[in-house]
């Protein structure tokens, strides 16, 4: 069975692995104080061109953006994000239930998408015309922003449009926050125009991820406007998102931002979407969504899918009509070109 219906399928890059066995019998101390950490903690610095920034290492992508959330919000404040964004899909309510039961959470508010976007026009519009409603502190108070970089569709932003998202969010004195979970195949994407040290002057604050992008686990939270970071290994402590042998993220992250590892498997990843989307258009295949990242949405006839599905697992995105279903395909670091000349003779 070939699988293609996410990103983090396999387990990790052979070079982490080869680190974490050869540093398995280190005696180190424990929640990320160890040498591994810090020498991590100061590569992505580096890579950000932010040297004074704050940086933790957390275990997962909820986690991370519970945590984020709940460290930066007052208990009456919300989060402004796109209808189709993961915190509003896909975390199962977590930012909700503030990331566990006896904390409390924060309420996701949205606007509309555009190609998976948040326009910055409209995200000006929805927070003054929020706060200037009558009787608008008997609401839940916009005091946040966030955006997913690259977007649940696969999209990604161009410089442009994150500088006037940047703009707004400084402007009203909210911090922007990007969920960085596949940041490494958005940079690398098919016309991308922004690098990761934009990323870091733009937002406040943002997360680089490993989870999907050749670790075991783990993401990188990278704090450019350190007041927001006040307590915030206390906060992560509450949460549960603090992983005892910290050193274990630590060695992943030292080893991924060593030789631009990081960058280089995801423009591989990339490089093999592009390869499947060209045979899709050659063959005359519909997107649901116009992607140059990694995932690939494709409307697909039920039955033709029903083939395809005895080789290949995907994930199926969402309905289009009674005979069609939009599905995903999606690179990762790890897939190899082989596997997409199988995919390509399928079709």
């Amino acid at each position: 069975m070939i699988r293609l219906a996410c990103d983090y399928q396999e387990g990790c890059h052979p070079k982490i692995l080869e680190k974490l066995v050869e540093t398995n019998l280190e005696s180190t101390p424990g929640y990320g104080t160890d040498a591994y950490c810090e020498s991590a903690k100061a590569k992505i610095r580096e890579a950000c061109g932010a040297p004074k920034a704050d940086v933790f290492l957390l275990i997962g992508g909820t986690q991370t953006n519970s945590t984020v959330i709940r460290a930066i919000l007052r208990p009456c404040e919300g989060v402004i994000a796109v209808e189709s964004g993961h915190i509003n899909g896909h975390e199962g309510g977590a930012i909700e239930m503030g990331g566990a039961i006896e904390m409390g959470g924060h309420k996701v508010l949205t606007i509309a998408p555009h190609d998976g976007k948040m326009v910055a026009e409209e995200l000006d519009k929805y927070i003054t015309d929020t706060l200037t409603a009558p009787s608008w502190d008997h609401a839940v108070i916009p005091a946040m922003v966030y955006i997913s970089q690259a977007t649940e569709t696969g999209s990604v932003y161009t410089l442009a449009e994150l500088e006037a998202i940047s703009a707004v969010c400084r402007r009203h004195k909210m911090p922007l926050f990007i969920d960085g979970a596949r940041l490494g195949y958005a940079l690398a994407s098919e016309g991308v125009d922004m690098t990761l040290k934009d990323i870091a002057r733009l937002a406040d604050v943002f997360y680089i991820g490993g989870t999907k992008v050749g670790a075991l686990l783990g993401e990188a939270v990278v704090f450019t406007n350190t007041a927001l970071s006040k307590n915030f290994f206390t906060i992560m402590k509450q949460g549960g998102a603090v992983l005892a042998k910290g050193r274990l993220l630590g060695i992943q992250f030292d080893t991924l931002f060593t030789d631009n590892l990081y960058f280089e498997i995801s423009r591989h990843a990339v490089a093999m979407a592009m390869k499947l989307k060209e045979a899709f258009k050659a063959k005359g295949y519909r997107f649901y969504s116009e992607s140059p990242s990694n995932q690939q949405f494709v409307i697909l006839e039920n039955e033709k899918l029903a083939e395809i599905e005895k080789s290949v697992q995907v994930s199926h995105w969402c309905k289009v009509d009674d005979k069609h279903m939009a599905v995903r395909f999606c690179t990762s670091w790890a897939t190899t070109e082989e596997t997409i000349d199988r995919v390509i003779e399928l079709l």
